[in-house]
């Protein structure tokens, strides 16, 4: 309580010493200079964004661009009140206030131009960019503080606030000291595991699936140790966090269970190499290749450029089919069929003929035709054949083989027969007489 009479006295002796007239016609310029350099820089912005969106610019003029729409309005308003301050040091005039000001907008612009380029190192989302402003203006508004000298006696206040959990101080200073902690770390850990990430993954000696499990072990790593380093060194003993550890434990028993499991399935998945990008996989009725290894899911693009999402349990739980696990050879059987008046040696032939100019059908083993059996309604012949490139598709094949075939077989006049049924009337039922 005390420390809070303390700032209410320190705001009011501030408060009347802005009463003196000097005090106020800086705050007027200051005013004004703020007002003008909003207008302006709201000007040079569309200007900026116009000249960026008409045509396509590479990637150093862009952030150029990008930079300074961030700084405009910071730097306009330092210049007119930079212009001011020399008029009135040119009169005599005391400038206690302008200086400050300058102070205020210079660091302003500084904030913006470190948090932006901070930004760069993560994926742009309209997320990320809206944190941006908020970091930088609580950023700023800590740099406020101290040039003003507030800080001292606001970070006393703040530390006031506080409880008591066993022997451990908790106050409302260490928690936002935590929070800011915690995301300096949480930025370091990010750009170092991006790092790491890129190098693996242009590493010609591990695996996709080794290069997705190492990335991801590191990012979870990091962000693990950059928790625990805020924590102490915040002051908080890490054994106080049992309870929140046995909380944890019945949490995950619970209500996180089906996370927990897909969670380690994933690195179940990336460390056995069962599943990595790029293979050509089947789970239930979705076919597909494999984008991504996310933490919880994976992505499954269809050849309808649909991309699905699905969890790793079900990868360890179900049956999958991997088309390129350790071969990419596949090999597929077409069906057909004739009639009983034509000649299947010919027919046999013309299938093996299709399957020869088929230039995605190998020869190596060579496609090769059977006649199964004799059917109800024709004789069932099999066209089988392999391929090395399932990737590309496996519908397409079949496709381009049957029209192939279809046009064999009618230039030879072998016909391809339907389901037909004979129906023999032995009485007919009495006609009925019509007077």
């Amino acid at each position: 309580m005390k420390n809070i009479n303390e700032n209410i006295d320190l705001f009011v002796t501030w408060f009347n010493s802005i009463n003196q007239a000097p005090i106020l016609i800086q705050a007027v310029i200051v005013l004004v200079s703020l007002i003008a350099a909003s207008l302006v820089s709201r000007y040079l912005g569309r200007l900026i964004l116009g000249m960026s969106s008409e045509q396509p610019m590479p990637g150093f003029k862009k952030l150029t661009f990008s930079t300074i729409r961030r700084i405009l309005f910071p730097i306009t308003a330092s210049i007119l009140v930079l212009i001011m301050l020399g008029v009135l040091q040119a009169l005599k005039q005391p400038v206690q206030v302008l200086n400050i000001a300058i102070s205020l907008l210079l660091s302003l612009a500084g904030i913006r131009l470190l948090v932006f380029f901070l930004r760069k190192g993560f994926t742009a989302t309209p997320l990320l960019k809206a944190w941006e402003n908020i970091i930088s203006t609580l950023i700023w508004v800590v740099v406020a503080l101290y040039l003003l000298d507030w800080l001292p006696s606001v970070t006393q206040t703040l530390d006031s606030f506080a409880i008591k959990l066993g022997t451990t101080r908790i106050s409302v200073l260490s928690v936002l000291n935590f929070i800011v902690l915690s995301a300096v770390l949480f930025t370091l850990a990010m750009w170092l595991s991006n790092y790491v990430e890129r190098r693996v993954r242009a590493s010609k000696h591990l695996n996709a699936s080794l290069q997705v499990g190492l990335a991801k072990f590191l990012k979870f790593f990091l962000i693990a140790l950059a928790v625990l380093v805020a924590l102490d060194a915040v002051g908080i003993n890490l054994t106080a966090l049992t309870v929140f550890g046995g909380a944890l434990g019945v949490g995950l028993g619970f209500g996180l269970q089906r996370i927990t499991s897909n969670f380690i399935s994933g690195f179940i998945l990336l460390f056995d190499r069962s599943i990595k990008p790029g293979d050509v996989i089947s789970i239930g009725d979705k076919f597909g290749w494999v984008q991504e290894l996310r933490a919880r899911y994976i992505v499954v693009m269809d050849r309808d450029g649909v991309e699905t999402l699905i969890p790793n349990e079900n990868l360890v739980t179900s049956d999958v089919i991997n088309w390129s696990y350790s071969n990419p050879n596949v090999r597929l059987k077409i069906p057909v069929s004739i009639s009983y008046g034509d000649n299947p040696e010919q027919a046999l032939g013309l299938l093996n003929e299709a399957a020869n100019n088929c230039n995605r059908v190998l020869t190596d083993p060579q496609p090769v035709a059977r006649l199964m059996e004799f059917g109800d309604n024709g004789i069932e012949l099999e066209l089988r054949i392999w391929i090395n490139d399932p990737q590309n598709g496996i519908s397409n094949v079949r496709s381009d083989l049957n029209l192939a075939i279809w046009r064999s077989f009618k230039h030879a006049g072998i016909t391809i027969p339907f389901p037909q049924r004979d129906v023999y009337v032995k009485t007919l039922p009495p006609q009925s007489k019509v007077d």
